[in-house]
């Protein structure tokens, strides 16, 4: 795991130029760094060193002088590729880096179908003038890029970026839209206007000052597999046991995250299978209404007798807050400031660890996956009946606009009858966000022509009605694996991670796995308001029985409720005199009656609130130059 920059540009990259973009992203790399130029070309790298640490310094170039390569991952089936290399000339290191520089030489583009692994990278190719960027399967490393005429640049993080050409920092206003109605900011937009995003399972190629974009892999729901479920759960094990083997690779020590759910405890459980030592786990707790996740971590751990490592997550959101939000580049969910201390209590005590990211994506793990599918019962109800008999009576009921509780979820209900296919599935995504209704009163006059006819709603109902699959589950995880997965959970894991150099790992992310979930019956998955059907099916051979049961507690969905003093003080400093207002992105009225609405208890608006406090901290740091400690020291004034 690492960081990875690059600039071509015709009167010469400039060392001191690439320098600046590494030292923006050296919490990636604390290991060590490299910058080499040649002419127009120019590549960085700076180094957490897993495997092979004594060699694999990057920027490194092939034997022949042919070709660089700068390399952000794992490839993790590098030892097999490295024998069907080996035969050409023997390898000047142990590690996968020179395997992959060595298989892009021989085989060029068509290398990308033979990697398995985590991987971004930037690999140059001198004999033609031709730049190849690459992204994995499931968007799990990041990678970044501006094209200007003849000049072009990438790297891990957007701040590389800025640290190269300060006048890119400017608003993408479709992003911020997009990020205000649906929590996320989708492939190839950021919330930069001209930094894009490179697509997980894309390739990019810069040549003769143009880019081409292209997909290279598609995660494959049909055909389905015709297997008994039992069959299926087997399979399941023996491919997560290989997966999980796979994931160890490393020179050095290994942990793992083990929340107390579903996902983590079957990967640590995998892990002990596999390793056939202990290893340390990690425990972020965030207790909420009674109910805390630390004691079905510890029976996982105490049944392999694994040593814990427990951290109570109780986050000063003034303290954490701006700090995670600079290392993020663009505004997220509170899940960033739990994974933020979680990830550097497990740097203190090892280089990588393995979670259990992507099981709901895998396996249908949330309610909105059966939701919709009563949604579809419901609306067999003439629209009449819906909306003069039903809707006056789920109107009235008390508590309704409260997050998850029963009047919420009725009203939910009530809004996506109305709508089908792709947008019923859209809406259900951004009802908890910032609606239309909202939408009027919030958005300044400059925002609003900004974004014109932008519809996020509808590009997520076009992924959804264009998909691949004939199931509507299948169309829902396909859409949740393109947009939600990697730029969502994934961008946080990574960043969050990465801010104190430790390496995560997720092993249901495996491509090859992914592509086995996938072409499962869609009721192995879902079933009624059973959710996760196989995954705990396998569960039940390694886990304990409370683990399965419970229901899921989300790690970070509390926070806007359990902390809503400092959530307050969120609201006092930073909305009142919010900098999106004075700017002319936001209304200022519709802000403070939002604000009002909320902390007087006639509407919960909690989420939508976070959101906002989330892109306001991100514009004042990234769009004001405000330091991120500045921000941090103004809340904290104001608390005291």
């Amino acid at each position: 795991m690492c960081g990875i920059a690059g600039i071509i540009r015709p009167e010469g990259a400039g060392a001191e130029a690439v320098r600046r973009m590494v030292d923006a992203i050296a919490h990636r790399g604390p290991d060590g760094s490299g910058v080499e130029v040649n002419g127009p070309v120019g590549f960085g790298h700076c180094r957490l060193a897993i495997i092979d640490p004594a060699s694999s310094r990057q920027p490194m170039a092939s034997a022949s002088g042919r070709s660089w390569i700068t390399f952000n991952g794992e490839i993790y089936n590098f030892r097999e590729l490295a024998r069907d290399l080996a035969p050409q000339a023997p390898f000047r290191t142990r590690g996968d880096t020179e395997v992959l520089l060595r298989l892009l030489e021989r085989d060029g583009d068509a290398a990308l179908r033979k990697l398995r692994g985590m991987f971004a990278f930037g690999y140059y190719d001198f004999r033609r003038r031709r730049l190849l960027l690459a992204r994995d399967h499931l968007g799990q490393k990041p990678l970044y890029y501006w094209h200007d005429g003849e000049r072009f640049a990438f790297a891990s993080e957007i701040k590389a970026l800025l640290a190269f050409e300060p006048g890119l920092a400017e608003v993408d206003p479709d992003a911020l839209h997009e990020y205000l109605t649906l929590r996320v900011v989708t492939a190839p937009r950021s919330m930069f206007r001209r930094i894009r995003k490179l697509p997980p399972a894309h390739y990019l190629v810069f040549e003769n000052g143009r880019v081409d974009v292209r997909p290279y892999w598609r995660l494959p729901f049909e055909p389905k597999r015709r297997v008994s479920f039992e069959q299926a759960v087997d399979e399941l094990d023996e491919r997560l046991r290989e997966a999980v083997e796979l994931h160890l690779v490393s020179d050095v020590p290994v942990g793992s995250f083990l929340s107390g759910g579903l996902d983590s405890s079957i990967v640590t459980a995998a892990m002990h299978r596999a390793a056939g030592k202990p290893f340390e786990t990690f425990t972020g707790d965030v207790p909420y209404a009674g109910r805390s996740e630390a004691p079905y971590a510890k029976a996982v751990a105490d049944r392999y007798g694994l040593p814990n490592r427990e951290l109570r997550v109780e986050p000063s959101l003034s303290r954490s807050l701006p700090r995670a939000i600079w290392h993020l580049d663009e505004p997220a969910d509170a899940l960033s400031v739990c994974l933020y201390h979680i990830a550097e209590l497990a740097r203190r005590h090892v280089k990588v660890v393995l979670g259990g990211d992507g099981g709901d994506e895998l396996f249908g793990g949330y309610d909105r996956y059966y939701g919709n599918r009563y949604v579809g019962y419901y609306a067999l109800l003439p629209a009449a009946v819906r909306r003069q008999v039903f809707g006056p009576l789920i109107g009235r009921l008390s508590g309704g606009s409260w997050y998850r509780s029963a009047g919420h979820r009725l009203k939910w209900l009530q809004h996506l009858a109305s709508y089908e296919g792709g947008m019923r599935y859209a809406k259900s995504l951004g009802y908890f966000y910032v609606t239309d209704e909202h939408r009027d009163a919030l958005y300044a006059p400059r925002l609003r022509d900004a974004i014109g006819a932008f519809d996020p709603e509808r590009a997520l109902a076009e992924l959804y009605d264009g998909a691949d699959a004939h199931d509507a589950l299948d169309r829902m995880l396909y859409t949740d694996d393109c947009t939600r997965l990697p730029d969502h959970p994934l961008m946080i894991l990574d960043r969050m991670t990465m801010a104190h150099g430790l390496e995560a790992r997720s092993p249901f992310l495996d491509h090859e796995l992914a592509e086995f979930c996938a072409r499962l019956p869609s009721r192995y998955k879902v079933r009624g308001t059973r959710v996760r059907v196989i995954e705990k099916a396998l569960a039940r051979r390694y886990v304990p029985a409370e683990t399965i049961t419970r229901s899921k507690q989300g790690f970070s969905s509390p926070l806007p409720y359990v902390l809503r003093d400092e959530f307050r003080l969120l609201y006092d400093t930073l909305l009142k005199r919010s900098a999106l207002v004075e700017d002319g992105y936001l209304r200022g009225e519709g802000l403070a009656s939002m604000l009002a609405a909320h902390v007087t208890g006639r509407m919960d608006h909690g989420q939508r609130l976070w959101l906002l406090c989330a892109a306001e901290i991100w514009y004042r740091i990234r769009m004001r130059g405000e330091e991120a400690a500045a921000v941090e020291h103004a809340l904290l004034r104001q608390a005291a």
